[in-house]
């Protein structure tokens, strides 16, 4: 199932574990993030568009309201991801010599895109747990365009962060991500509370201190602390992928071919096991 390839010193991802899937060819892997990265595009802007249609007031007003909302921010991030992730796997799949996009960009923006991949990987989750056990009514939508926009965004959106961590060779995310992930927590809980400044309305309710008297915080530290547990149960799941497929069933994975260049060294997809 694996097959040499080569790399060059000093290449951030040499094994280009981004790029590559231990069970789909580059090409198949492509396909999916694509397709993936497409549906949800489509899904955001017929949103919007059904919003502004079918208002009440005749606006959009519903439709801008949308971008105050974590669930929505975190699925433009997954569709904005799976995009990168495909361009990244095409250009690497076709590259002759083995070498994706990604390779040529300078090292900070390297990193951003694995911090990228850790929150692709893990915001689903939380939004997906957030949503159906705190936020979900009980009550099942009598409209068909409220069943598919929520499912699309509160359950799809985990089918697709499972994806990820289950189909390509990527490694356990560092634990300095961690930092990473409250960051941007941190920044959405300011946009929340600038949302209600200047719009009038908290995009949830739990976030009104109001109505939860007292309770915010309560609240806003169990979500960080549940996104920091998702982020272990993550770590630990692509660990386990990694450890099944290379160690145990010796699936190092499917690479695309390309003539060796003047330094290259010849490896195999079992670089480490970190």
């Amino acid at each position: 199932m694996g097959g040499a390839f080569t790399f060059g010193a000093g290449l951030w991802d040499p094994s280009h574990r981004f790029e590559t899937s231990w069970l789909l060819s580059p090409y198949a892997l492509f396909f999916c993030r694509a397709l993936f990265s497409l549906y949800a595009f489509v899904t955001l802007v017929f949103i919007l568009a059904w919003d502004c249609t079918h208002a009440s007031d005749g606006g959009c007003t519903s439709s801008q309201d949308e971008f105050s909302y974590f669930t929505v921010l975190t699925y433009w991030g997954l569709a904005f991801y799976f995009l990168a992730a495909a361009i990244h796997t095409f250009t690497y799949a076709r590259s002759r010599t083995s070498e994706a996009l990604i390779d040529r960009f300078p090292r900070p923006l390297q990193a951003l895109h694995s911090a990228f991949y850790t929150t692709a990987t893990v915001y689903p989750f939380v939004v997906t747990i957030v949503y159906w056990g705190r936020l979900y009514s009980g009550t099942w939508f009598p409209v068909t365009f409220d069943a598919w926009s929520n499912l699309s965004r509160h359950a799809l959106n985990s089918v697709f962060a499972s994806f990820e961590i289950i189909v390509p060779r990527t490694n356990p995310p560092p634990a300095v991500h961690m930092l990473w992930i409250i960051l941007i927590l941190a920044l959405y809980l300011s946009l929340a509370y600038l949302t209600h400044a200047t719009k009038g309305f908290y995009p949830y309710d739990f976030l009104d201190p109001v109505k939860q008297k007292g309770y915010v915080a309560a609240y806003v530290f169990g979500i960080a602390v549940g996104s920091l547990i998702i982020f272990g149960i993550v770590w630990g799941l692509i660990w386990l992928r990694k450890w099944i497929t290379e160690k145990k069933l010796h699936m190092d994975g499917k690479f695309a071919r390309g003539p060796r260049r003047d330094g290259d060294l010849e490896m195999t997809g079992r670089d480490e096991m970190k």
